[in-house]
Formats: C-alpha cells, sequence, structure tokens
C-alpha cells in the first residue's frame, strides 16, 4: 500500500472550477476527491471532509485533488465525519476561507481548535444542527473514530443536510450495517454518498464496504441517486484502484440502476 503508489505517477489535474448559477432548490454536488465533496445551493456551500494534500504520512496521493484551495467557494459549514487523517485535514482546514462552522462528532472538537473556525459543534448521533433553514443530522455508521492508538473517545458517523427541499446524505467512512434502514427510515435522503473503496482483504470490510454492500446500502436508505466516493485516491486496501467503479458500474446495470448511479469526475460540478 505504500510502495506501489511511490512508484506510479499521480494522475489527474485540478479544474478551473465552473460552478453553475443555482435555482431555489436546485444542489450542485463537486467531488473533490477520496471522500471530500462541496455542496452548493443558491445561497449556500458546504464543505464536507476537505482534504487536498498530496501526502497524508508516507502515503502517496495518486490521483490530484479536482479543486484548488484558492478556488474553493468560503463554506457556510463544514462537515467532518471523523478524526481518521484521510478525512480530518488540518493543513486543508487551516487554509480555508473563514468565517465558517465546523460540525463535528463528539470527542473530536479539540482537534479542530486553532484551525479558523468562528464556531465549532461536537453532535451525538441523531442530533440536529438548525441554521436559517438549513438542518443537518449527524447519523451513525460502522467505523471507528481514533486518530491515534490511545484516542478511542472520539465520534464518527455520517451526516445528512436537508435544505430547500432537498436531502444528501454523506456516510463518512463505513461498513455496511443495519443501521442504513434506520438512517433511511427516520431521515429518507435523496442523494445518497457511499464509499465504495478499501474492501479487500475480506477483513477490511469490519469497517469499510465495497460496491456489492454500497449497492444494499443505497437499497436500505432508500435513495434516489448513489454517488460513489472513498476509491482511486489514496491505496488504503489491495483491491486495484480502478476496480471499485468498474465493479459498482457493472452492479448497477445488472441491477437496472445505471441511471441511478453517478460516478463523478473529480473538479466537476453534477446539478441535482
Amino acid at each position: 500500500m505504500v510502495w506501489k503508489p511511490l512508484v506510479t505517477k499521480r494522475r489527474g489535474h485540478p479544474k478551473i472550477p465552473v460552478f453553475p448559477k443555482l435555482a431555489h432548490g436546485q444542489v450542485a454536488i463537486t467531488w473533490i476527491g477520496h471522500a471530500s465533496f462541496l455542496i452548493q445551493f443558491d445561497d449556500l456551500n458546504v464543505l464536507i471532509d476537505p482534504n487536498l494534500a498530496n501526502w497524508l504520512f508516507l502515503l502517496k496521493r495518486v490521483r490530484r485533488a479536482g479543486l484548488k484551495i484558492k478556488d474553493l467557494p468560503r463554506p457556510d459549514l463544514v462537515l467532518l465525519t471523523h478524526a481518521h487523517y484521510d478525512h480530518f485535514h488540518k493543513p486543508t482546514l487551516r487554509r480555508l476561507r473563514s468565517p465558517r462552522i465546523a460540525l463535528v462528532p463528539w470527542g473530536v472538537g479539540d482537534l479542530a481548535r486553532g484551525l479558523g473556525f468562528e464556531r465549532i459543534i461536537e453532535m451525538e448521533w441523531w442530533e440536529s444542527f438548525v441554521r436559517g433553514g438549513c438542518r443537518v443530522t449527524f447519523a451513525p455508521s460502522k467505523h471507528w473514530g481514533a486518530r491515534t492508538i490511545s484516542d478511542h473517545h472520539r465520534g464518527y458517523g455520517g451526516f445528512v443536510l436537508e435544505y430547500q427541499g432537498r436531502k444528501i446524505y454523506h456516510a463518512g467512512d463505513s461498513a455496511y450495517f443495519e443501521g442504513f434502514k434506520e438512517i433511511g427510515k427516520r431521515l429518507a435522503p435523496e442523494i445518497a454518498l457511499l464509499p465504495i473503496g478499501a474492501y479487500h482483504p475480506e477483513a477490511f470490510r469490519v469497517v469499510h464496504m465495497g460496491p456489492d454492500e454500497a449497492i444494499r446500502a443505497f437499497h436500505d436508505l432508500r435513495a434516489h441517486w448513489l454517488v460513489p466516493m472513498h476509491y482511486g485516491t489514496f491505496k488504503l486496501s489491495f483491491e486495484d484502484m480502478d476496480e471499485p467503479p468498474r465493479w459498482l458500474t457493472e452492479l448497477a446495470k445488472r441491477d437496472g440502476l445505471s441511471e441511478r448511479v453517478r460516478i463523478m469526475e473529480e473538479g466537476t460540478p453534477a446539478v441535482f
């Protein structure tokens, strides 16, 4: 996982963003890479797990981020699903334009201090933050939240963003679990951003899921759109880097879901 990326030429290039002009009720989603997304409404910008690093210690980013920091709009909210370095990247967070509000799991607020946030709000599962007609609910996942070997008090989960009649769910990092059914029942997300990578060998599925389980989670959530993430950026497991989207495409075709699965290109906004 370390040596092969070191000798692999980094692919991809940041885009010069062309953000769409949105009408009320439209939402634009831009995949930045890995689990990082920009969610935009006509008057709201939300960043989720922003990480534009080319290196995580010895781990090389093998596909460049789709946007540069300077091209990101000022975020009104920053949602951080857990403290793992590939999701909670302090150098990226420090460089974001302020002011902004950070929503983090319980036990993670101390890590966000000193990064320029105007407010930091820790959340428990099923708690909601409401501001100006926007509601963000912190939902369970099957993962873990420790940043080091000794800080297992830190939480983890996903977020459901509700605004202008739209509902977008970002699962964070998660294995498949029955909780997806409860999230679907309680929050009924329309768009599901689901991880599909880092699942091989089989033992990794304790904390991650592959395309097959992402399809299962998508049905449990009763969502309309599936947007895959958490693949192709950092080599965190032993499947080929291009295998997760290939397999997802195959499964979607088999199940008649091709028109509901949106495999995105980094840095290119899609309007839903």
